[in-house]
């Protein structure tokens, strides 16, 4: 997927469901620049947030990313599914030598599984291509194509519980700057980000915002012709609360909902007819209001620049404060400094999913 307009990139509160319609959903503000995306974070806003509208059930996926830098800016890449199964890049705006790697299981705070991969050269100044390969056997973390880090899945056995603590549910890919230094997160969080975070920086007087750059994206799926893995029909569901790879169903369901009042158990859900009750009051998006009429509206569009300029972007679904909220972004406030709290959407447990297709997380297919 190359990444050098946001053409294909549409505010979270207007998408149903329909990944022919774009590539990405975006809460923030994406940015064309240079032939590239940037990823922005105006002062004293809870960054951007970009997720693919397409699901991977294994696979490889690559990233080239400038991540952003300072004090209490974390910067993210990370497969994510609807049942809080995740694989994570992240790194801290303070340590730009390092690229922070992690897992977690259905959201699991284990904070046992991190690891770090050092000795890189400036990821702010630099380009770096960032890659995860996850099969149902293993997970590993590249960078430009180099391997930093594997984790076996043979490893990850759970007596207790008897189970593989292991990522092993479609997810979707997600890319993101976030402020882990906010002072309203706890402290844990603000010391794992590298301190306070300076909403008075040279990069906010100069620019406005904070930022990352995001270059081209290559989702290649896991080839297998049965499951766990399989990517034959157009969606998955989620056959039984355990929500582990076995209850996963490689399907046709339909994945579009007719307004965003809609659920995975209600499809055709739409506004009022009644005169007195507006769609702009509708809670329609977890932490949202006013998302709109049932169509996917336009892409989200923007004016190219040849360089970050000192003008602050106009917000397109983002909170105005920092602090942890429940919508659609990367949420603080995890006094451990983990980004399993650190979501791109806010999920459900169990047979829960996201506002793309809730309940029974029937998620569009990647089509290779």
């Amino acid at each position: 997927m190359p990444m050098d307009n946001t053409d294909r990139i549409l505010d979270v509160s207007k998408y149903l469901g329909d990944p022919t319609k774009a590539d990405w959903v975006a809460q923030g503000t994406p940015l064309p620049h240079a032939g590239n995306v940037l990823l922005t974070m105006p002062a004293h806003s809870a960054g951007t947030v970009l997720a693919s509208t397409v699901y991977m059930w294994y696979g490889n996926v690559k990233a080239k990313i400038k991540t952003s830098h300072g004090a209490g800016v974390v910067t993210a890449f990370i497969l994510l599914s609807d049942v809080k199964d995740e694989i994570d890049f992240e790194w801290v705006g303070t340590e730009l030598d390092i690229a922070q790697t992690n897992y977690y299981f259905q959201g699991i705070p284990d904070y046992t599984h991190s690891g770090n991969i050092t000795s890189l050269s400036n990821t702010n100044d630099e380009w770096h291509t960032y890659e995860i390969r996850w099969t149902p056997d293993k997970i590993e973390w590249l960078v430009d194509d180099k391997v930093g880090r594997t984790q076996q899945k043979s490893d990850t056995w759970n007596a207790t519980a008897n189970r593989w603590d292991f990522p092993q549910t479609p997810s979707r890919v997600q890319l993101s700057i976030w402020p882990g230094g906010d002072e309203k997160n706890a402290k844990g969080t603000v010391d794992w980000a590298g301190g306070l975070i300076d909403w008075e920086s040279d990069d906010i007087k100069k620019n406005g915002y904070y930022y990352a750059s995001v270059g081209e994206i290559t989702i290649d799926c896991y080839k297998t012709d049965t499951a766990p893995g399989t990517n034959s029909g157009k969606s998955y569901v989620y056959k039984d609360a355990r929500a582990t790879n076995n209850t996963v169903e490689d399907g046709d369901a339909n994945t579009i909902l007719k307004s965003l009042l809609g659920t995975g158990l209600d499809m055709d859900k739409d506004y009022p007819k009644s005169s007195s009750a507006t769609q702009t009051t509708h809670e329609v998006i977890p932490g949202l209001s006013g998302g709109g009429p049932g169509t996917n509206g336009q892409a989200a569009a923007g004016t190219d620049a040849t360089t970050p300029n000192g003008n602050t972007p106009t917000g397109t679904g983002g909170s105005s404060n920092a602090a942890c909220t429940a919508g659609f972004q990367q949420v603080c406030g995890n006094d451990n400094g983990s980004s399993s709290e650190s979501q791109g959407a806010r999920q459900e447990r169990g047979l829960g999913a996201s506002a793309f297709a809730a309940l029974v997380a029937v998620a569009g297919m990647l089509w290779l």
